[in-house]
């Protein structure tokens, strides 16, 4: 493994004592117990499970941290320059479907800006992380971001509803998470979307970057409506351009 900070591997061995949860219960979702929190919003069994090992696993080393996590909302620690973000599952719809498409995503906060993000997806055994200056990896493979130039050769990602027909192809896949993990490794080109919540995308914020794609400025101080176009370098003005009324 390539050199980690102590704060990294402490979110990687949280994230491995999560995820068997996670891989448990999908293996059994008609067991799971569901309850609606809102028109399209669901919380499960596993949410919550997954979120309480992860706190507690990295409150262990870094009690005094404060947090930010989907389904417990805000925990003002006495150290407030450092804030974990937390989404248990990224995905969660795709999760009680049945469709293996959904990771554990979450990042640290120094004062205003994210250093350390990792996203996990469990089925897949796919581990993205990136630091601050020290790049961003899958699996402890070196990754890149896209290098394509062709709009036409591009695949992009977004949950929006596209209201005229694009010129580029794009797929919605359920998971901003991993549309970001994606876009850092280079299977996606691109990825735009509102309405986000922080935690949809915190860890992907430095993936991408890390990876040396490029993203609008997201106020890290807002945790909801958050828009973001995320892509690489060589089609961010063109792409742009063409969801210039996005």
């Amino acid at each position: 493994m390539n050199s980690i900070s102590a704060n990294l591997n402490l979110m990687i061995k949280a994230c491995e004592k999560a995820s068997k949860i996670l891989i448990r219960d999908f293996g059994e979702i008609e067991k799971l117990q569901v309850s609606e929190k809102g028109p399209s919003d669901f919380v499960t069994n596993s949410d919550l499970k997954t979120e309480k090992i992860i706190i507690e696993e990295l409150s262990k080393g870094r009690p005094n941290y404060s947090i930010i996590s989907e389904e417990s909302g805000v925990k003002n620690n006495k150290d407030s320059k450092n804030t974990w973000i937390i989404d248990p599952i990224d995905g969660t719809i795709n999760f009680l479907h049945g469709v293996p498409h959904f990771a554990t995503s979450m990042a640290l906060k120094h004062n205003n800006e994210i250093v350390s993000g990792l996203i996990f997806d469990p089925i897949k055994n796919e581990m993205f992380y990136a630091e601050k200056n020290n790049g961003a990896y899958l699996n402890n493979k070196r990754i890149r971001v896209s290098k394509k130039n062709d709009m036409r050769e591009c695949l992009f990602a977004t949950s929006g509803v596209i209201e005229k027909k694009m010129e580029f192809s794009y797929r919605k896949s359920g998971s901003a998470a991993l549309d970001m993990a994606y876009i850092a490794c280079g299977r996606y080109d691109g990825y735009f979307q509102k309405n986000l919540n922080l935690w949809d995308i915190a860890a992907g914020l430095i993936l991408v970057e890390e990876a040396g794609g490029i993203i609008n400025k997201i106020d890290l101080n807002n945790y909801q409506g958050l828009k973001i176009i995320a892509s690489s370098p060589n089609i961010n003005n063109k792409l742009m351009d063409k969801i210039s009324n996005f």
